[in-house]
């Protein structure tokens, strides 16, 4: 039956005074009781009216929502792309599968720029991302600083999980007046000048690692190259940018590389799977993400404090990292609360991205020199040209060894660590011939255009010719530290370190994938070899 409207309240009284001077006998609990009772059947009616309110709002919003998003596709559907998994959700399911399966995602997104052109839509709820592989349009996009970064995206990277991660740093400021401030204080710490006088710790840190291998060698015992390559990076990240040293080949058990590859491993699905904090299954997964962001970040606390009391008290202290992402915050002895949350953000930023995507490129590396010992062979010839049997590798060194730069580059080609990056498209733009109206996100994926064969001829066999001097000049295809204003500060600190690395290695021993081992990429928001790149590992002698 329908609830009576509430008016009736008035009627409940009188009819429970009428009640009780035709009844004398009634007690004056039993009214209560009565008047309870209605006052409980008046209330649960508009407990229903409310629940009904209620739903019809969430029923109308959802029915806007719906609109909005078929105005969404109606606007943008012209864009060449894959069907819809489903008209609300998009192509996230298609996402959600890669990701949950451990696949590569940039092999999904290498596949649609094949089939669908230079141009291609992806559809998540009422956003709409386009896949851009033009070059001219990645040149206009990449070059400008026009085109903002986009904050769908890095925005996201701000938190994890609730915890602050990477925030308004120097790879996630939005706006461009907040990165321009930052970076113009960190360009000091990679000049040509300042990378010249890193050499020493440079060498130093690749030669803990060459005495880690010669004990395997010796012991005749597999080596696990990433990881041994990312205690080298991390030791040389810490040491040249925030002056501490970790001694990784020492200290095995530091908290720190699995810190970075946990935070790494929750990126993934914190930006890419909107479900994930739902499931309680992976609450104990995101409370150790959690953790590890919270051990960075009060790593950054303590070591930022003990640089800014040696400022104050007038010692010298270097012009490295560090001391930059102070000078980035203001002055010293005045800081805000949110100059102390922009320091922290620099540094897990730096502690980040100065050491994972370096420690996956030489992985990598290793691996491709393993599978081609034809240039192999030929990297070993040029380094005992140019090193001998020195130790010392000099920064002059560096430019003579252009077959192994060639070598790295070509690593990056294939293995673009840093796979991609995205602008927002703030006004309408023609993209070979596509109509692309403004609000959308573009995406540009390194890893896709250096593996598609109209940009690389036979893309999957590693040539590292295709980078000699005299060879065409990829033209907007290649860009794995990105390109323009916004492109990788690191870069070049990255390349010399890598190149000491490798120079190190191919001049003392010779090494050899073992057997079985597969050579899949683990997509963790970049991208390093699932195997570990598991390596035989032999002294060399050059003069044979």
């Amino acid at each position: 039956m329908p609830c009576p409207p509430p008016q009736h309240c008035e009627h409940l009284h009188s009819i429970v005074n009428t009640r009780n001077r035709l009844n004398p006998s009634n007690s004056l609990p039993n009214c209560m009781k009565q008047v309870k009772m209605g006052l409980f059947y008046i209330l649960s009616n508009w407990a229903c009216y409310a629940i009904c309110y209620s739903f019809l709002l969430i029923a109308v919003a959802f029915l806007v929502y719906c609109l909005y998003i078929k105005h969404i596709h109606m606007k943008y559907d012209h864009i060449p792309g894959p069907p819809r998994d489903s008209f609300l959700f998009g192509h996230s399911t298609t996402v959600l599968e890669e990701t949950r399966s451990d696949r590569n995602l940039h092999d999904k997104f290498l596949q649609w720029a094949e089939m669908y052109g230079p141009v291609v839509r992806i559809n998540t709820l009422h956003v709409v991302a386009i896949l851009v592989t033009c070059p001219e349009a990645t040149k206009e996009i990449l070059m400008s600083s026009k085109y903002p970064k986009s904050k769908i995206v890095f925005k996201q990277l701000h938190g994890l999980f609730g915890e602050r991660f990477l925030g308004n740093g120097l790879v996630t400021a939005t706006d461009h007046e907040q990165w321009y401030k930052q970076r113009r204080i960190m360009d000091p710490a990679f000049s040509s000048l300042y990378l010249r006088g890193l050499m020493g710790t440079f060498n130093d840190r690749a030669e803990n690692l060459m005495d880690e291998l010669t004990k395997l060698a010796d012991s005749k015992k597999e080596a696990k190259m990433l990881q041994l390559v990312n205690r080298v990076t991390l030791d040389v990240i810490t040491k040249l940018a925030f002056g501490m040293d970790l001694d990784l080949h020492k200290n095995h058990e530091s908290p720190f590389p699995r810190a970075i590859e946990t935070c790494l491993k929750g990126m993934v699905p914190y930006v890419r799977d909107m479900f994930f904090q739902l499931n309680p299954k992976n609450r104990p997964f995101i409370k150790v993400v959690r953790e590890a962001c919270q051990l960075l970040r009060t790593t950054g606390e303590a070591w930022i404090s003990k640089r800014r009391t040696a400022i104050q008290n007038g010692e010298d202290v270097p012009k490295d990292i560090l001391t930059q992402i102070i000078k980035s915050a203001g002055q010293v002895e005045e800081m805000t609360k949110e100059d102390e949350d922009l320091m922290l953000d620099n540094f897990v930023t730096f502690f980040i991205a100065g050491q994972e995507t370096t420690a996956n490129q030489l992985a990598f590396c290793i691996m491709e020199l393993a599978r081609n010992p034809d240039v192999m062979g030929k990297a070993q010839k040029e380094v005992d040209a140019v090193l001998g049997m020195k130790q010392e590798i000099s920064y002059d060194d560096l430019g003579e060894l252009t077959y192994l730069s060639q070598v790295l580059k070509e690593t990056l080609r294939m293995y673009a660590t840093a796979p991609g990056t995205s602008r927002d498209l703030p006004e309408d733009m023609t993209i070979s011939g596509v109509h692309v109206p403004a609000g959308v996100m573009c995406m540009f994926d390194s890893y896709v255009c250096g593996r598609m064969d109209k940009f690389f001829k036979d893309p999957l066999t590693f040539d590292p010719d295709r980078f000699h001097t005299d060879a065409p000049k990829p033209y907007y295809c290649y860009y794995p530290f990105a390109l323009g204003p916004r492109s990788c500060l690191g870069q070049k600190f990255a390349q010399m370190e890598a190149k000491v690395v490798m120079a190190k290695l191919l001049q003392r021993f010779e090494f050899s994938l073992v057997p079985g081992q597969s050579f899949d990429i683990l997509d963790t928001g970049t991208l390093r070899p699932k195997s570990g790149v598991v390596c035989n590992i032999a002294h060399r002698n050059p003069n044979m």
